[in-house]
């Protein structure tokens, strides 16, 4: 077969760039880990500019999450989804909701390159690895929202073809067909998954890795303030 057919380039970018992209995910992530755990943090910069701040990473985190948990609901349970979907008014209220999230991401996108474009000390502690990761955020949720708007029904067609190829490259079974007819825009989408997937360990996303989960099942804390405050108020 001719390496220059279509056929050729899909099976590089959706066979071999996803398990090169995972494989660089969890090797440079555990090396992280081990060898410079105290870079897994997003280095906060809210003591740095917080009046800008909420407004950026508040809505960004709120899409992301909604959109990344919607995508991996997708993932594991297709058929429940389908199901859910065969109701029309059940899959308008899936889509405008996947919508509105995907907008709200992009919105507190914008907000946090504008933030760090324009604050001088934010500029300055934005490294050109943060640079390269807004870019490809940007570029992965306006090709998602494209994606939205002109090949509707993402939810139904997610869980029909893109779950399987998923589950096909998790078994180590790679089936394409599922994926080779999609528009270029959805598979631009999913190109753009892959390298943001590769890119992920390089970067401050690492701290999604170390989230304070304990925090889910801890038992309640109870804080007590000492001190001469304390003191002052029981002599009232």
């Amino acid at each position: 077969m001719s390496s220059s057919s279509p056929f050729f380039l899909d099976q590089v970018l959706f066979i071999v760039l996803p398990y090169l992209a995972f494989a660089l995910f969890l090797l440079v992530s555990i090396r992280r880990y081990i060898r410079e755990s105290f870079t897994f943090s997003s280095l906060s910069s809210q003591f740095l500019e917080n009046q800008h701040h909420f407004w950026g990473l508040v809505p960004f985190h709120y899409g992301i999450i909604f959109v990344l948990t919607g995508h991996f609901v997708g993932f594991l349970i297709p058929r429940e989804v389908l199901w859910w979907n065969s109701v029309p008014l059940r899959l308008y209220v899936l889509e405008i909701s996947a919508f509105i999230f995907g907008l709200l991401t992009l919105v507190g996108l914008i907000s946090v390159v504008v933030r760090r474009h324009s604050v001088p000390k934010m500029k300055m502690v934005t490294s050109a690895a943060d640079w390269v990761l807004f870019g490809i955020f940007i570029y992965q949720v306006v090709t998602g929202l494209y994606t939205a708007i002109f090949h509707s029904w993402g939810s139904s067609w997610f869980a029909a073809t893109a779950a399987p190829y998923l589950w096909s490259l998790l078994m180590l079974n790679p089936d394409i067909s599922f994926i080779t007819a999609m528009p270029w825009m959805v598979k631009l989408h999913i190109i753009g998954a892959y390298v943001m997937i590769a890119f992920f360990p390089f970067t401050r996303l690492v701290h999604a890795l170390v989230v304070p989960n304990p925090y889910l099942w801890r038992k309640p804390q109870v804080v007590r303030w000492y001190g001469k405050w304390v003191e002052a108020r029981q002599l009232r």
